[in-house]
């Protein structure tokens, strides 16, 4: 997986600045990416059989959505946002950090993608996740070209935790926020109004109800 992302990064770099992300190419390049050496699951998978994967390993690109009320949950599963107050904040290494309300959020270019999530030892699901690319929420902040990190926060309070990714699992939108999921509305305790969608990360790591992204230099 190391490899693979080290590659990425390599190829990337190698274009120039954002642009290349949200290019035809940029597409083919992360199919490509996505399905080096990875286990091809077949149709009829049982999601109990993966409990015990690694997402990293898997191509599921032939698995059936699990339906939503099959979905089951860990951690944090009852915090409530007030949607008047509540701001998608991006800060950090950023030229003009920006905030965001909900109904701005949802009006940008959606993000789509069927990604398997896997609670080790416990549960896995397969859903299509609807979203935002952070690469292009980053793009709209200026990003500075030194950040290598994305650090995501949430929920805000004495609950908060937060979560940190490679730069280029961001630019690959491998890693990306979800607001909705098989085409409904994010349930609260999934996370409302946002949360992290990570291909190829444990369960652990999709952290729930974020406000904030931070761009950041390790």
């Amino acid at each position: 997986m190391n490899h693979r992302r080290h590659f990425i990064k390599l190829l990337l770099s190698g274009f120039a600045g954002l642009g290349f992300v949200f290019s035809p190419l940029a597409d083919t390049v992360r199919e490509a990416w996505a399905r080096t050496k990875k286990i091809v699951l077949p149709k009829g998978t049982r999601m109990e059989n993966l409990i015990g994967k690694d997402p990293a390993d898997l191509d599921t690109r032939n698995l059936e959505l699990t339906p939503l009320e099959d979905f089951e949950t860990m951690g944090l599963d009852d915090h409530r946002v007030d949607l008047n107050e509540w701001k998608l904040e991006i800060d950090g290494l950023v030229q003009h950090p920006i905030k965001l309300a909900y109904s701005q959020v949802i009006e940008l270019a959606p993000v789509k993608r069927d990604v398997l999530l896997i609670c080790p030892g416990v549960f896995a699901y397969h859903a299509r996740w609807q979203g935002i690319s952070v690469a292009r929420l980053l793009e709209m902040a200026g990003v500075n070209p030194d950040a290598t990190h994305v650090i995501f926060s949430g929920p805000k309070g004495t609950r908060e935790k937060s979560e940190r990714f490679l730069m280029e699992d961001i630019l690959a939108e491998t890693v990306f926020l979800a607001y909705g999921v098989n085409d409904e509305v994010l349930p609260r305790k999934h996370g409302f109004p946002l949360r992290v969608v990570a291909e190829g990360y444990y369960g652990g790591e999709w952290l729930k109800y974020v406000y904030k992204i931070t761009a950041h230099k390790s």
